[in-house]
């Protein structure tokens, strides 16, 4: 009898439009719904129809934050996908597809896997009366193989597909219990990997990481988005669009990239706090007016989420290479302040506390995200996005109350000891202002004084310097003292988490380093913070590696080894600890090939 073990990962494909998503989210949070914590991975094609995606799923008792390499079951909604994946799987894993699709049988036996071969057209023509409910009964037939109990799959069913009328619900749930039966008693006694519900777990939420971006921005008070849609950023606007109404926030989808940055630099020149989203492609014509922000001192969030480039790239896949563009994105000098977060939480508090520090130093805060971390769904717990611990500082906004005290003549860019000058909201009588992307004097008129330009360089510049004290240092995962230690950022968390565990476990001591604040730093403590690693590793998703030459530009300490990723594809544990102990490299980098699509992985 096969243990129940509820440790296993499943990775559905097929074309666009076959059911490869919504399955694996119905599945997904079935999973969660059963006490049991999941990580979703999605890889999609940019075309609306037709072309390769699959969904991975990652399921344990254990929190996760990553998939790894190790497959038990594909799901294949089609021949491609069985020729793509059937090599990622594991000794005594399976493929589950119709028997209309034909398998490489004798290869698949060499390899211990198994054919999980079932009529599932035909149940959900017979069953459901027609072949469209051919993924419920995949998924029915999965929850079979693995002994997850029906119940969690139904439940699901009903909340889907509720909103069709009671007959779509009822056929959908015939065709699920009875390929649900036929797979148990057909191959359950075949396949090792079994899933059971656990009583009493807490109720979990599952979400990605622009979902959590938009949710810290809502409890942050953000009343105003302006976007021009662009992938992956996109649902950044759609979960703040959807909740417009209720919560009084107005949405624009712009006629492009400029008019959302202008748009949104005016929304937070009024007083309101106001955001805008794109990737790196978006991002760069926005880029003249981010310095104009910057120069009338105007407080904006940015969410650039990134994704492979350069021009066009590949629209669908991630990347990490638009670290440095953004550091130094614009002509002239100003301050702006970057967070990369690399977890669902890190996302949620991002966007809360970039409005916190936009408005504090007045100045853009540009939210780096990626691909991966984006769309990648992780069971997290409730009270990991609780908008009661959220707190509002304003920084110095002159509200219409102080406004109505003022005696003396209102003087936008007064320097100031920290270099930032109290801040009126416009329309009261008392401060009438001008303010202009020309250098200006303290009063805001032009100028080309030099006495003024520096006055004012300065006084912009010694935000950069208070906030740099005021950055967060990077968070140390693992044993206080190591052998290695891994450096990342990003979408990147939960991969050098697992690789930390995982070499650990085989006796090389290693701990893991992340970077959450990435601009500005302090060169004392972030050169102490380093000076602590014996071998340092940077791990990154691009070809340069971004971070490590910042780090060495700051500290002067280079990495021992760069390890880096760029075909797209998001970077496993598993790759991850094989760069790090391929003998045949001493130093310099490891350049990791290959993909989560089957093509294979290799160092």
């Amino acid at each position: 009898m096969a243990e129940t073990i509820n440790s296993f990962q499943v990775r559905l494909g097929g074309e666009a439009g076959q059911g490869v998503e919504s399955g694996g989210a119905g599945f997904a949070r079935a999973v969660m719904r059963a006490g049991l914590h999941c990580f979703g991975l999605q890889d999609y094609m940019s075309r609306i129809r037709g072309g390769h995606n699959f969904y991975q799923i990652r399921v344990d008792e254990a929190p996760l934050y990553t998939f790894d390499d190790t497959l038990h079951l594909l799901l294949a909604f089609n021949k491609e996908t069985v020729d793509l994946h059937w090599h990622d799987l594991t000794e005594g894993g399976g493929i589950l597809h119709d028997s209309a699709i034909k398998v490489p049988g004798d290869e698949l036996s060499d390899r211990g896997v198994r054919d999980f071969s079932m009529p599932l057209t035909k149940i959900a023509e017979q069953e459901g009366g027609h072949k469209i409910m051919m993924n419920t009964a995949a998924i029915g037939a999965m929850a079979g193989l693995t002994s997850f109990p029906f119940e969690s799959i139904a439940d699901v069913i009903e909340s889907n597909f509720k909103r069709k009328g009671a007959d779509t619900v009822k056929n959908n749930l015939r065709v699920a219990e009875v390929a649900y039966r036929d797979a148990q008693e057909q191959y359950g006694s075949d396949f090792p990997w079994k899933l059971s519900a656990v009583p009493g777990a807490p109720k979990r939420m599952m979400m990605n990481g622009n979902q959590a971006i938009a949710m810290g921005a809502l409890a942050a008070g953000c009343k105003f988005i302006s976007t021009y849609p662009m992938t992956p950023a996109s649902t950044i606007t759609e979960w703040l669009a959807a909740h417009a109404a209720r919560f009084g926030i107005v949405q624009k989808q712009t006629e492009d990239e400029i008019a959302a940055i202008l748009m949104a630099v005016g929304a937070a020149h009024a007083g309101v706090r106001a955001m805008t989203a794109s990737s790196g492609g978006g991002f760069c014509l926005m880029v003249e007016t981010l310095g104009l922000a910057a120069m009338t001192e105007t407080p904006l969030v940015i969410a650039e989420v990134q994704r492979s480039g350069p021009s066009t790239g590949l629209p669908t896949r991630t990347e990490q290479s638009d670290l440095e563009f953004v550091l130094y994105a614009s002509h002239g000098e100003f301050p702006r302040i970057v967070i990369a977060p690399g977890t669902i939480e890190q996302c949620f508090e991002a966007g809360h506390r970039a409005f916190n520090l936009a408005d504090k130093y007045q100045t853009p805060v540009i939210i780096l995200s990626d691909l991966y971390l984006s769309n990648a769904i992780r069971t997290v717990e409730m009270e990991a996005i609780d908008f009661s611990q959220v707190t509002i500082d304003r920084g110095e906004l002159l509200d219409y109350a102080a406004l109505d005290q003022i005696t003396e003549e209102y003087v936008r860019h007064r320097p100031t000891e920290s270099g930032v000058s109290p801040r009126a909201i416009p329309g009261h009588p008392n401060a009438v202002y001008i303010t202009t992307g020309d250098e200006h004097t303290a009063v805001g008129h032009n100028t080309e004084e030099s006495d003024d330009r520096i006055e004012q360089m300065d006084k912009r510049m010694r935000k950069q310097e208070r906030a740099a004290q005021e950055m967060r240092l990077p968070v140390w995962y693992g044993p206080d003292t190591a052998d290695v230690t891994l450096v990342g950022w990003g979408g990147t968390y939960g991969a050098l988490r697992e690789a930390t565990d995982l070499l650990n476990a085989q006796g090389v001591s290693s701990n893991f380093l992340q970077f959450v604040d990435i601009f500005p730093l302090d060169e004392d403590r972030i050169t102490a913070e380093l000076g602590k690693i014996t071998r340092m590793i940077v791990v990154e998703q691009n070809f340069t590696g971004q971070l490590a030459h910042v780090l060495r530009g700051l500290t002067g300490r280079k990495a021992d080894l760069r390890v880096n990723k760029y075909d797209g594809r998001p970077i496993s544990p598993d790759e991850v600890v094989a760069a790090v102990l391929d003998r045949s490299t001493s130093g310099g980098t490891v350049r990791i090939s290959g993909s989560q699509s089957g093509e294979g992985t290799h160092v």
